[in-house]
C-alpha cells in the first residue's frame, strides 16, 4: 500500500509539473517557472553561485546577520514577549543560525518555525539543527508559503516574526511582489512584524556580474532546467541549442535571466511538439533591485511600517524590520 501512494505521490507531482511547463512554454512569449529551478542538481548550482565572487547578495546579507545580530536580535525581541519565528524559503538556514544562536543565548522565548516546499530540507533543518543548537524549539512545515503560514498560525497564540530573506521578494516582478506583500499582511495580525531582505540597486556592472558569472555556474543553472525536464519529463532537449543571456535595466531595477534558442528546432514533451524560432527567447527568472525608498514604500502600500533599517558595509543589501499596522 505505502509503494502505491507513493506512485501515486510522484505521478500527481510529475503531472503538475508537466502541466506547469506546458503552459509556460506554449504561452506567448514562452516562460518556465523559476521554483523549478531546484533539483537535486540545481541545488548543487546554486550553492556554487553563492559561492562564487560575483554574487554578492548571500554575503552581504550574511554581513549583516554576523556583525549586527545583537541590533537584529534586539528588535525581533521588541517587548520581550513570547512568539514565533518563522521562515519562508528556509533552505539551510545558514544565516539564521546566527540569529537563531543569540535568540537562543539571550533567554528569548521563541519556537523557529521554517517553512520550505523542499520536504527534505525540513527533514534536514529538523535533525540538523536542535542538535546544533540545544534548546532550539522547533516545528518544521513543508508546502507553499501561505498554506503553511496558515498552518502556523493554529500553532499558538504568540505574536509572530517572519522571515523572508535572501531577496527572495525580488524573484517577482514589483506588480506581483506588491501583491505577495499585501497577501503576507492578511495572514499576520497587528504587531506581528516581517524581516525583509531586499537587493538594492547598485552600479550595473556589479549586478550583471552577480547574473553572469565568469565560471559559468548561473548558466548552467538556468540550462538544468531544461535536463531536469528531459529527465522527468522524458522530452528531448539539445540543451547545446540554448544560449543563457542575462540584461539588467538600471532604470526599472530589472534583472532579468532567458534562454535563447540557437536554431529553429522542434521538442518533444508530454506528448505535444513545442517548436522554438532560431533566436526565440524563454523567460526564465527576475532578480528586482529596489531603493530603499521604494522598499518603504512596498511596505507601507501593503499594511506594514517599515521601523528598523540594517544594511551591509557597502549598503549593497537591506534587511528591514516591518511592522504589521
Amino acid at each position: 500500500m505505502k509503494n502505491t501512494d507513493t506512485s501515486v505521490a510522484e505521478f500527481s507531482i510529475n503531472q503538475q509539473f508537466c502541466d506547469d511547463i506546458l503552459a509556460g512554454l506554449t504561452a506567448s512569449p514562452k516562460y518556465l517557472e523559476a521554483k523549478y529551478f531546484y533539483d537535486t542538481r540545481g541545488d548543487e548550482l546554486f550553492q556554487d553561485i553563492m559561492n562564487c565572487a560575483e554574487y554578492y547578495p548571500t554575503k552581504c546579507e550574511l554581513e549583516i546577520f554576523t556583525r549586527q545580530t545583537e541590533e537584529l536580535a534586539q528588535a525581533i525581541i521588541a517587548d520581550g514577549s513570547a512568539f514565533d519565528l518563522i521562515e519562508l524559503g528556509a533552505g539551510d538556514a545558514m544565516k539564521s543560525t546566527h540569529l537563531l544562536r543569540h535568540l537562543l543565548n539571550q533567554r528569548a522565548e521563541f519556537t523557529y518555525v521554517p517553512i520550505d516546499i523542499s520536504g527534505h530540507v525540513i527533514n534536514y533543518l529538523q535533525d540538523a539543527l536542535p542538535a546544533a543548537l540545544p534548546g532550539l524549539q522547533l516545528t518544521g512545515l513543508t508546502g507553499e508559503y501561505f498554506e503553511m503560514l496558515e498552518q502556523a498560525a493554529q500553532l499558538s497564540q504568540r505574536r509572530k516574526v517572519v522571515m523572508f530573506l535572501g531577496s527572495n521578494i525580488g524573484n517577482m516582478p514589483v506588480t506581483d511582489a506588491r501583491q505577495f506583500c499585501v497577501e503576507l499582511r492578511s495572514h499576520l495580525t497587528a504587531g506581528d512584524s516581517v524581516l525583509m531582505g531586499v537587493d538594492l540597486k547598485k552600479n550595473p556592472k556589479i549586478i550583471l556580474a552577480a547574473y553572469n558569472d565568469a565560471q559559468g555556474f548561473t548558466r548552467e543553472f538556468n540550462l538544468n532546467l531544461l535536463t531536469r525536464i528531459n529527465s522527468e519529463l522524458r522530452a528531448n532537449f539539445n540543451i547545446e541549442a540554448f544560449e543563457h543571456y542575462p540584461t539588467y535595466d538600471p532604470q526599472t531595477g530589472s534583472c532579468k535571466s532567458y534562454l535563447i534558442s540557437l536554431t529553429d528546432q522542434q521538442v518533444q514533451l508530454c506528448g505535444q511538439t513545442i517548436s522554438f524560432a532560431k533566436d526565440e527567447y524563454i523567460y526564465m527568472e527576475i532578480s528586482q533591485k529596489y531603493t530603499v525608498q521604494q522598499a518603504d514604500s512596498m511596505a507601507n502600500d501593503s499594511g506594514f511600517k517599515p521601523v528598523c533599517h540594517f544594511f551591509d558595509s557597502k549598503n549593497w543589501f537591506l534587511d528591514a524590520i516591518w511592522k504589521a499596522v
